[in-house]
């Protein structure tokens, strides 16, 4: 699913809306904390295409499919981690900086946030422009013990000192 951007502050507001409804559509309900930290991350990611390139961008999401295999064992697996993913396409080759703010800015965390609540994110070249993603597993209780997969539910951030240098054309997993 993809929803064009245009270069204006307001299509943040109608991004939220637009990934609200297909999360929805899909399961993932409102007050679930999924669905607040991908809100989140489309409000980050957005408001950074639009702000720093002033250009139209491409919003994506990626929802998981309902997998159902024929064992409860393997409906189990499947349930245990779905993994949601965002991706931001815009016209500007820049590659993205992550600042540290200072006390009260009001702006330069956007990206330390996308760090800190995605389980992965990175950038790649496209074309004459960028794409940035992030990607959010969704972890079931239950699911996560019978299928003895783990999923980290308190990501650690990345600390101001070390963020300028680590984000070079890499994608990332916070462990």
């Amino acid at each position: 699913m993809q929803l064009e951007i245009r270069p204006d502050p307001a299509e943040v507001g109608r991004a939220r809306r637009w990934a609200r409804s297909r999360l929805a559509g899909s399961g993932i309900e409102a007050d679930e904390p999924l669905a607040e930290t991908l809100i989140l991350l489309v409000s980050e990611l957005v408001t950074n295409a639009v702000v720093h390139t002033g250009r139209p961008a491409v919003l994506r999401l990626s929802l998981p499919s309902l997998v159902t295999g024929p064992t409860a064992g393997e409906r189990a697996v499947a349930e245990a981690v779905a993994t949601v993913r965002l991706e931001v396409l815009d016209a500007s080759a820049r590659p993205p900086r992550p600042r540290c703010a200072d006390g009260d800015e009001t702006n330069g965390r956007g990206l330390a946030l996308v760090d800190g609540l995605a389980d992965r994110w990175g950038w790649s070249s496209e074309g004459a422009g960028k794409r940035i993603w992030c990607e959010v597993d969704r972890c079931s209780a239950t699911a996560t013990a019978t299928a003895a997969v783990a999923c980290d539910s308190a990501p650690a951030a990345v600390t101001c000192d070390s963020a300028p240098a680590a984000y070079e054309d890499l994608a990332f997993e916070v462990v």
